[in-house]
């Protein structure tokens, strides 16, 4: 490294010898041009300065400025004073000219320099400045950890122009490292060797700065510097020093862009345990209120089928054929209630924890509305069932089961919650590149207020609402789960003149027919 710093260094000031022989000569040649021209001495002094100036701008050191102002002075004696090409002067007039001609150029260089650095300087503030602005932007928009940190060591990377590792808090303990080329050539196991392990150990355990350019272990090649908001310590970084230590401004960019970090991953670690907070609130409703209702639900169709199976065993040589068939379909109509609610549970908890998988196959609708119907065909006998389907194939990709499913708790909320003598229909049909079926009743329909929230998981309405009577709140929540994931929906309409109509959605595939 040192040797490229030795010779990166003697090319510039071979350019820079270069660029001030260059305009000592220009600077020469116009001299001699404006003495042809018959201008007198003072303009020729003045493109000397100029020369000094331009020399001070253009090249890499003071020393070529202050070179460049006493050979200007040399130059101008050589070729312009008399005698000319000698370095001698018959006017004793010029021997106060030349002390002034090299104060001047002597100043000027010196004023050009000191602007040259402070645009520099200005420069490279203002850089930095807007790498921590930046920065603060970019934290500002993360929202997980790898984020944050990926975000802080680009914008250090970026800012010192050097390679950076980045050490991870798990559990109380240091995790292995990140490590943020900004050279590709870069060899990463030169600075993850155990020893350098080891001093970024001793800077999590201690939450003090170690390593290069520090009083500890100061003969690795990083310094390591903990990422912290007081006492709690996130990570570990580590900065590739190499022979350049960080300048004063540096470190105090490279703590702000640290102390940032920090912060972003405090609230990170805040808005985690928040959102965790919240889920197991969420949880613990969820499970308080399926207990609450299936406490209070379940009562009425356990008693029903109990009452009604002991009567059947203890008087069952008492009671009449007809009598006996309708404690038998009451027990019947009951369990298949309480298999349909259960079915219905079973689909929520998996929806809940992610669980369910679909199994897509491409369906004929009318397939699926007949697989529904009959199921639902016996608790419509005090009903009136009407199917009308599309006069074309209707095909899509869905999982049968679950829209079966959809379709028999949306005709069981008909069934419930119309009078007997009702009708339902089921109708089909296709529009563009989807398929619509809509679940229609006369009955009294649906109230606007509850509308609004009639798809929410354990809404019950007792006076209009669908889904509530004898009901979890779960089938209309289960229903819109269900099409949302097959990429379709549901929404709620009026019937005319009276009723209400459930419309739902899902992708309808093209169907090919081969003759």
């Amino acid at each position: 490294m040192r040797k490229l710093k030795e010779k990166s260094k003697l090319q510039n000031s071979v350019k820079d010898i270069l660029k001030t022989l260059s305009i000592l000569s220009a600077a020469t040649a116009i001299g001699i041009f404006f003495r042809c021209m018959g201008l007198n001495e003072a303009n020729i002094i003045t493109v000397y300065i100029l020369g000094v100036l331009i020399t001070a701008v253009s090249t890499s050191q003071r020393f070529f400025s202050l070179v460049s102002s006493f050979l200007s002075v040399l130059l101008f004696n050589f070729w312009f004073t008399e005698p000319r090409f000698t370095f001698k002067a018959y006017d004793p007039s010029y021997l106060t000219t030349f002390p002034i001609m090299l104060a001047a150029a002597f100043i000027t260089g010196s004023l050009a320099e000191r602007i040259k650095k402070q645009a520099v300087q200005s420069a490279n503030t203002a850089y930095r400045t807007q790498i921590l602005f930046d920065t603060n932007q970019q934290l500002s928009n993360e929202q997980d950890m790898e984020g944050i940190i990926a975000v802080t060591c680009g914008q250090l990377k970026k800012l010192l122009k050097r390679d950076i590792i980045f050490y991870k808090t798990t559990e109380n303990t240091l995790g292995e490292p990140l490590f943020f080329k900004f050279k590709e050539e870069t060899q990463e196991k030169a600075y993850l060797t155990a020893e350098e392990r080891k001093v970024a150990k001793w800077a999590f355990d201690n939450n003090k700065h170690a390593g290069a350019g520090t009083q500890m272990y100061p003969e690795v090649k990083c310094q390591y510097l903990s990422v912290r908001v007081g006492q709690t310590v996130f990570g570990v970084l580590g900065i590739v020093l190499g022979e350049w230590p960080l300048d004063s401004f540096e470190n105090s960019i490279v703590l702000s862009i640290l102390g940032e970090c920090a912060l972003a991953l405090k609230n990170e670690e805040v808005t985690r345990e928040r959102a965790a907070a919240d889920l197991r609130a969420k949880n613990e409703k969820l499970r308080a209120n399926l207990l609450r209702s299936i406490s209070h639900d379940l009562r009425t169709p356990l008693t029903s089928i109990s009452g009604n199976a002991g009567i059947l065993l203890s008087n069952a040589d008492n009671i009449g054929k007809e009598k006996q068939r309708q404690l038998y379909e009451d027990i019947y109509e009951d369990s298949l209630w309480l298999i349909n609610l259960v079915e219905n549970l079973l689909s929520v908890t998996r929806i809940e924890d992610g669980t369910m998988k679909l199994r897509l196959n491409a369906e004929l609708l009318e397939e699926i509305v007949q697989e529904a119907v009959h199921h639902v065909e016996k608790r419509c006998k005090n009903h009136k069932l009407r199917v009308k389907l599309s006069d074309n194939l209707i095909l899509v990709k869905v999982d049968a089961r679950l829209i079966v499913q959809v379709l028999v708790n949306l005709v069981d909320n008909a069934v419930k919650y119309t009078p007997e003598g009702s009708e339902i229909s089921i109708e089909t049909k296709q529009e563009g590149t989807k398929a619509v079926i809509c679940v229609s009743d006369n009955g009294k329909g649906i109230s606007d207020g509850a509308k609004e929230h009639i798809f929410e998981m354990f809404y019950t309405d007792s006076s209009h609402g669908a889904d509530s009577r004898r009901s979890l709140g779960l089938g209309l929540a289960l229903c819109k789960s269900i099409l949302h994931a097959h990429g379709g929906d549901i929404v709620v309409e009026d019937c005319q003149p009276h009723g209400a109509s459930f419309i739902f959605t899902l992708p309808a595939k093209e169907v090919k027919l081969y003759e």
